[in-house]
């Protein structure tokens, strides 16, 4: 139903006739999308620890890392959904909402520290869920049923939050975003499980092939007996768990619940995801690009910080990056 070189790369088969301009022509294409997002990250990384002393010092590297963390965990959940053919564009607010709701369970003394973070996961849970009945149940396109559940979950947070932001949180909770262990931020290492836990369902279980096989063509998929209306909910679910923990660190992280946190993280994640190789149309990427991703925009935006550009040049930086991407990605497809 699927191959290995659907599941396990970041491109599409394209062995078919390299002969004449037009094979050679995907050929270099294809190269471009196997090695071009290492390569343009090693450039990056020799061109700005030569443009500034102070990149290339493991205080700084940590900061990168610390910094893309919860664009991380938001772009490996999307991930998922963007595999199936769908897209989840509530991902701030969904964040926004699950950190508001775990920074009222938060407060000292309240509760045990593992439930805050529970109680966040499963509001993401519910939105992804949500989410997921609409896309598959009533047949309406994800950009739609998202961009409105963007709004309702940004509601319902400032609902919880009374507008204003929710304080008073334990320090143990506080640990979650700001602490370190053996001098690794405690973020980082929920990263590095998050990743490695989706690499091992994508690439070895059999939901993730399913994953795949749906967004590579739904109709087949249908008629090979797949439940397709089961695997998108399993990707839509899983994406806005990853958003409420994500919710749950950044509110760990600032030491508040912010109804108004998250404004505009949908398209960063989705950025990241795209950078790394996953294709719109679903059925090509994977979670090791997808982090490679999210790690080039944070270099890219920490370097610029150092060389002191000014943030509206790095959007335009940013939004060229993403369009070419997506067209080395259309390009391949065709």
């Amino acid at each position: 139903m699927i191959g290995p070189q659907a599941a396990g790369t970041w491109y599409d088969d394209m062995s078919d006739n390299a002969n004449g301009p037009a094979g050679a022509g995907r050929s270099r294409l294809d190269w471009l999308r196997r090695y071009g997002l290492p390569l343009a990250l090693a450039v990056i990384f020799a061109g700005l620890s030569a443009a500034t002393p102070n990149f290339l010092t493991a205080q700084n590297l940590i900061i990168v890392l610390r910094q893309i963390s919860i664009n991380g965990i938001l772009a490996v959940g999307v991930t998922f959904v963007l595999l199936t053919g769908g897209v989840d564009l509530s991902l701030g607010s969904v964040l926004a909402l699950s950190g508001v709701v775990a920074a009222h369970c938060a407060h000292p003394g309240a509760w045990p520290l593992a439930f805050p973070v529970v109680v966040g996961m499963l509001v993401g849970c519910a939105c992804g869920g949500a989410n997921a009945l609409v896309v598959t149940r009533g047949r309406v396109p994800s950009f739609i049923v998202t961009l409105g559940m963007m709004t309702v979950a940004r509601g319902l947070a400032l609902v919880a939050s009374g507008g204003k932001p929710v304080s008073n949180l334990s320090k143990g909770f506080c640990l979650i975003g700001g602490g370190e262990a053996l001098g690794i931020p405690v973020p980082v290492i929920i990263l590095a499980c998050v990743a490695a836990l989706a690499y091992v369902v994508l690439r070895h279980m059999r939901v993730g092939r399913h994953v795949y096989a749906v967004g590579g063509n739904e109709a087949a998929a249908r008629a090979s007996g797949l439940r397709v209306g089961r695997i998108k909910c399993f990707a839509y679910v899983t994406c806005g768990a990853l958003a409420g923990l994500a919710g749950v660190v950044l509110a760990a992280r600032i030491t508040t619940g912010q109804p108004n946190a998250g404004i505009a993280y949908e398209l960063d994640a989705i950025a990241a995801a795209v950078i790394g190789g996953t294709s719109l149309s679903g059925g090509v990427g994977g979670v090791g690009g997808t982090i490679l991703g999210a790690l080039l925009m944070g270099v890219i935006n920490n370097g610029l910080d150092l060389l002191n550009v000014p943030s509206y040049y790095q959007q335009i930086v940013k939004g060229l990056i993403i369009v070419g991407a997506v067209w080395i990605d259309r390009g391949g497809r065709r």
